[in-house]
């Protein structure tokens, strides 16, 4: 049985259609990195020279170090929303914050959390980071790799209610 030429037809495009990206970007959460260009953010415009109102004031020029015509994103965005901008190169926690900082280390700490976070990352993505041939549409690496840990926020809320937790009301989920 030979098919009409305009099932064929539409069979072909329905197909060229699925291929299509759906107008989604999803190159911007591939786990890998897909050129060896520049990263355009690592560089930032200096500041513009002036002269100090005290030249014995300067600080001595170190190799490798800071110098005042830097820019500093953190330190200019604390200070226009109001903070201190020195609270960010603080090494110790401020004193009113050691009540935070008690209740938040009642159960210990781990001192290389950061290390072991780092290094089982690592093994999730490089688990999921490789190009699954069997996909046809175009996929999320992102997504794929972290699927097995997101959080069902409806089952959590019918937990923490059946353990006599009040919670507020949460909206009804989407299709």
């Amino acid at each position: 049985m030979i098919l009409p030429r305009s099932s064929v037809l539409i069979v072909t495009l329905c197909l060229l259609a699925a291929c299509g990206n759906r107008g989604e970007d999803v190159t911007l959460s591939r786990i890998t990195s897909t050129g060896a260009g520049p990263d355009e953010f690592s560089v930032l415009p200096s500041k513009p020279l002036q002269t100090p109102e005290d030249f014995a004031a300067l600080p001595t020029p170190t190799p490798g170090a800071g110098n005042l015509t830097d820019q500093n994103p953190k330190a200019d965005g604390v200070a226009a929303l109001g903070g201190n901008p020195a609270a960010l190169s603080a090494t110790a926690p401020a004193a009113s914050e050691s009540a935070l900082l008690r209740h938040a280390t009642r159960n210990g700490t781990q001192p290389a959390i950061r290390e072991t976070l780092a290094a089982e990352d690592q093994q999730i993505r490089s688990s999921y980071g490789r190009i699954n041939i069997l996909s046809l549409g175009p996929t999320d690496d992102y997504t794929d790799a972290y699927k097995d840990q997101w959080l069902d926020s409806y089952a959590e809320e019918e937990r923490m209610r059946r353990s006599g937790v009040e919670t507020p009301n949460a909206p009804p989920e989407s299709d």
